[in-house]
C-alpha cells in the first residue's frame, strides 16, 4: 500500500536538500506518494507542490507578512488533516513556521519527523520545549546537536551535514572564467546579497558602494553578484540598478568555488564557501527593530556557521551598524593582499570541514523515514 509524505520547506536551499530526500526514498522503495510546499527541485522530483516556494521567500518581513503566513497553515493544517491525511509530514528548516504548524498536525496524531531542525543552539533555546512536544523524530545535521537533544529526551538521529557529500567539486577557473567572459589575470571578488527581498533591500545599497571603492582602488579586480535562484530578474535589477556589474545566476556553488574573495549575507552559502575553502567576509543588516529581538533570544555571539561550528572567529562578521562600503572594502582587502591573514583564513576553513561528519545526508534522512513507515 502506497505511504503518503507531506514536505514542508520555505526556502530555497531547505527544499534542495528536502529534494535530495525525496531521490533517496525513491531508489529506496516505489511505495511513496510526495506532496508537499517547496520548489523547482522538488517538483523535479514528481512533488506535487501546495505552494511555491518562492511565494514564500518573495514575502520578507512584515505585519502583512506575518498575517499572509498565518493564512497558508490555516490552509495548509485543514488540508492535510481533512484532504491529503499523510502518514508522515517532513518538515525541512523554517523553523518559525513549521513548529507553528506542528503543533496542530501532532493533536491531530499526524506522524512528524524534522530534517534540518531549528539551530535553537544559536538562538530561541526555549523552541526545544515545542520540539519535545510536536515533533516525533529528530533528523539533525549537526554533530553537537545530537548530544543536545539526547539530553532533552528527544528522539533523534544525527545524519551528518548535506553539504559535505552532496557539495559539487571545486570548478575549473579557466572554464568558469571563460564560460562568464571574465578575465583570467584579474582577482575575482563576488557578492551575494542573500536570497530574500528585505536582504536585498537592507544590503544591496551598501554592497554596490563597496564595490565602486574597490574598483577605484584597485583597477586589477573584477566583480560580480550572484542572483539568487527563487530571485526574479526583475526583483534582482531593481536593487542592482545603476551598478554595472556582472550578474551570475544559477551556478552559485561554481561561483564560491571559483573567486578569490567573497562577501557574504550570512547564511548556509558561508559554509559552502567555507568547504571550498574561499576566504570571506559575512556582513548583515537587517531591519532594527528584528536585530534588537534577536539581540534578546540569541544563545551566541556568532552567526556565521563557520564560525559557530569551529567555536571561534575565523571570519569576520560584520553586523547591523558596522555594515559601511569602508569597512567591508578594508576586510576585503585584506584577504587579498595581507597573505599572512589570507592563507591562515584558509588553513582554518579547511579545519572546519574535519568537524563534520562525512555521512551522506540525505540517504540518512531517507532510511530513517523509510524505516519507519516501511518496517
Amino acid at each position: 500500500m502506497k505511504k503518503k509524505i507531506f514536505i514542508i520547506s520555505g526556502e530555497y536551499s531547505g527544499e534542495v536538500h528536502a529534494s535530495n530526500v525525496v531521490k533517496e526514498l525513491k531508489k529506496i522503495s516505489s511505495e511513496y506518494i510526495f506532496e508537499g510546499i517547496g520548489g523547482d527541485n522538488l517538483e523535479a522530483q514528481g512533488v506535487k507542490l501546495f505552494e511555491h516556494v518562492k511565494n514564500l521567500s518573495a514575502m520578507g518581513i512584515s505585519l502583512q507578512i506575518i498575517f499572509k503566513h498565518y493564512i497558508l497553515g490555516k490552509k495548509l493544517v485543514k488540508y492535510l488533516k481533512e484532504d491529503y491525511k499523510p502518514d508522515l509530514v517532513l518538515m525541512v528548516d523554517y523553523g518559525g513556521f513549521n513548529l507553528s504548524v506542528a503543533k496542530y498536525l501532532h493533536s491531530a496524531g499526524i506522524k512528524i519527523f524534522y530534517y534540518i531542525p531549528p539551530q535553537i543552539w544559536a538562538s530561541r533555546k526555549y523552541r526545544i520545549n515545542s520540539i519535545k512536544k510536536y515533533i516525533d523524530k529528530v533528523l539533525c545535521i549537526f554533530p553537537f546537536e545530537l548530544h543536545m537533544y539526547k539530553q532533552y529526551g528527544i528522539n533523534v538521529h544525527y545524519c551528518g551535514h548535506p553539504l559535505v557529500y552532496q557539495l559539487p567539486a571545486k570548478a575549473s577557473r579557466r572554464e568558469f572564467f571563460e564560460k562568464y567572459n571574465l578575465e583570467i589575470d584579474k582577482k575575482l571578488v563576488a557578492v551575494f546579497p542573500g536570497s530574500r527581498v528585505f536582504e536585498l533591500k537592507n544590503l544591496m545599497s551598501e554592497f554596490k558602494n563597496t564595490v565602486s571603492i574597490l574598483k577605484e582602488r584597485h583597477p586589477n579586480l573584477q566583480f560580480c553578484f550572484s542572483q539568487a535562484p527563487n530571485l526574479s530578474d526583475e526583483t534582482y535589477k531593481k536593487y542592482l540598478k545603476d551598478c554595472d556589474v556582472k550578474v551570475i545566476k544559477g551556478d552559485n556553488q561554481a561561483l564560491l568555488s571559483v573567486s578569490d574573495a567573497l562577501i557574504l549575507a550570512s547564511g548556509t552559502v558561508a559554509l559552502e564557501a567555507c568547504l571550498y575553502k574561499t576566504p570571506m567576509i559575512i556582513a548583515y543588516r537587517g531591519p532594527k527593530l528584528f536585530y534588537w529581538i534577536y539581540l534578546l533570544v540569541r544563545c551566541i555571539n556568532k552567526v556565521s556557521l563557520p564560525n559557530i561550528i569551529a567555536n571561534k572567529d575565523i571570519i569576520p562578521e560584520i553586523i547591523e551598524d558596522d555594515v559601511k562600503a569602508e569597512n567591508i572594502a578594508s576586510h576585503i582587502e585584506e584577504l587579498l593582499y595581507d597573505n599572512e591573514k589570507r592563507y591562515t583564513m584558509i588553513k582554518e576553513l579547511g579545519g572546519v570541514k574535519e568537524l563534520l561528519s562525512d555521512k551522506f545526508s540525505a540517504l540518512e534522512a531517507a532510511k530513517e523515514i523509510d524505516r519507519e513507515l516501511l518496517p
